[in-house]
């Protein structure tokens, strides 16, 4: 029977990281950001459903969706982004059903739910997993890490933590901790997550 693992961390906590090296040592990633990112891709079967809510003009002109005006429009409206979510939702729901099963017909050990957004997410992701893998690091940390990888002011990082779980929320929800604050350096970390894919077996 496989072991189903959710993966979460705010950004900037090197949670990517931590997927890769899991992956490295035989576990089954499903990262639940780039199956959304492929709804909403060119010819993406999210679409048709984003168009007639939002207009076409959420469309680029490339064929796939506007992500800096669909960003602009859900930040400040509750109401666009449950729209959006609840035609997003279903189809990344469905094809993690698809890739989960999959993995489990191939003989995985461990299948890994990357998501970012687990602890927001309340039950519908908590009750998918049996154990919840938090990577955590400070605050300041998070903010100084994502200005230098993105070159975004200050200010839009914050903003972008401010709209994720807070520190507390994600530790509270763990059922184990990776530490990657200020002094743990990468290959700690990897060592770190290699030994988490050795007490599932891998």
């Amino acid at each position: 029977m496989a072991a189903l693992l959710g993966l979460t961390g705010g950004i900037g906590s090197g949670k990517s990281t931590v997927a890769q090296a899991l992956s490295e040592r035989g576990a089954a990633v499903i990262d639940a950001d780039a199956i959304s990112r492929a709804m909403t891709a060119v010819r993406g079967p999210a679409l048709p459903a984003i168009a007639e809510a939002f207009g076409p003009a959420m469309i680029g002109a490339d064929g796939a969706l506007d992500r800096a005006a669909m960003r602009e429009q859900v930040f400040h409206d509750d109401g666009a982004r449950r729209r959006l979510e609840a035609i997003i939702h279903p189809l990344v729901a469905a094809e993690t059903d698809r890739q989960m099963h999959a993995a489990i017909d191939a003989g995985r050990a461990l299948l890994v739910f990357d998501v970012p957004l687990l602890v927001e997410s309340g039950a519908r992701w908590r009750g998918k997993v049996d154990r919840v893998l938090v990577v955590d690091c400070e605050p300041e940390t998070q903010i100084k890490r994502v200005m230098a990888r993105n070159g975004l002011p200050r200010g839009q990082v914050e903003q972008i933590l401010g709209a994720q779980a807070t520190r507390a929320q994600r530790l509270a929800a763990a059922d184990a901790v990776l530490f990657n604050g200020a002094g743990v350096s990468l290959d700690q970390l990897r060592a770190n997550a290699h030994e988490v894919a050795a007490a599932f077996g891998l």
